[in-house]
């Protein structure tokens, strides 16, 4: 005669407890005021896109090279003194700033982040409308919306990176430009926001029960 003993056990680990509405609702809205800001401090270094200052005057940037020029007098001769005037000369020909490859890796550098912007603003929309929302709809968005500022995050290093591997001779602490910073900074905010949605997201998934069927 077989005997069949059927035990169910929970699992080691309780459920989680929920956590108060009132803080959850106050971390997602902070994350969404942090991924906000972050898109506007990159879109400005972005569009500005001076990142580089040489000692010789030469400014290296997403969208043009920019060189410091003397002033001429109205007679021919140059300026010079304690009095020099200097004009700042730029174009859209990177090719023309004497560095090999530079106007190809420019292209892609702004691909890169000018679509990390893209990529967050839509993410910023789907978390701000799975707020509006509820039940399964709400979370997919939220998760969807966490995965795009992740993507911008990764889009942003690589266009920094790409940056950086194109003018590595030039580069130097003090001539890394504040717009480049933002930038730097705003890398990491798209990291953080991104890790910080997921995270809260998984926080609310309810630890499931384990059935054990064991027989004698």
């Amino acid at each position: 005669m077989t005997a069949i003993s059927v035990k169910v056990y929970r699992s080691s680990s309780t459920q989680k407890k929920p956590h108060p509405v009132l803080l959850e609702v106050l971390v997602r809205s902070l994350i969404i005021l942090c991924t906000a800001l972050s898109i506007g401090l990159s879109s400005i270094a972005v569009c500005d896109g001076n990142w580089l200052q040489t000692p010789r005057g030469r400014t290296f940037g997403l969208w043009h090279f920019c060189t410091t020029e003397p002033v001429q007098r109205g007679d021919g001769r140059i300026t010079v003194g304690q009095n020099n005037q200097t004009a700042l000369h730029c174009i859209t020909q990177l090719g023309q700033s004497g560095v090999e490859g530079v106007e190809m890796g420019m292209v892609c550098c702004r691909v890169l982040v000018s679509l990390a912007v893209v990529a967050a603003l839509f993410g910023l929309e789907f978390q701000v409308i799975s707020r509006l929302s509820e039940g399964e709809d709400s979370t997919r968005r939220w998760i969807l919306g966490s995965a795009l500022v992740l993507v911008a995050a990764f889009m942003s290093a690589s266009g920094v990176v790409v940056f950086m591997a194109l003018l590595w001779e030039f580069v130097s602490p003090v001539g890394l430009t504040l717009n480049f910073w933002c930038q730097i900074t705003t890398v990491f905010l798209f990291l953080l926001n991104g890790m910080a949605a997921r995270h809260i997201h998984d926080m609310n998934i309810p630890a499931p029960l384990s059935n054990t069927l064991q027989k004698c």
